[in-house]
């Protein structure tokens, strides 16, 4: 698992859930059980995902983003070079 990319996943989740200490979350649970957070929290996390990144993340991909772990791996499939 890239630590870059970790990082990124973390951090928005951070900017989402300011609340939450992130760094304790597990890399496989769902993160929207575990944060408590709505669809319009998690489309936020998405959005900094790819203002972070640069990946586009289209809708039909946001399950695979429901942990730290698939959202990772995601990211790591569909960075470029």
């Amino acid at each position: 698992m890239s630590d870059d990319l970790k990082g990124h996943v973390l951090a928005a989740l951070s900017e989402v859930a300011p609340e939450v200490d992130v760094s304790k979350l597990p890399d496989d649970v769902t993160i929207r059980d575990e944060l408590d957070i709505d669809s319009m929290d998690f489309l936020n996390f998405v959005i900094v995902i790819h203002e972070r990144t640069g990946i586009d993340i289209p809708e039909k991909d946001y399950a695979k983003l429901a942990t730290v772990r698939g959202a990772v791996a995601y990211l790591e499939a569909h960075q470029a070079g």
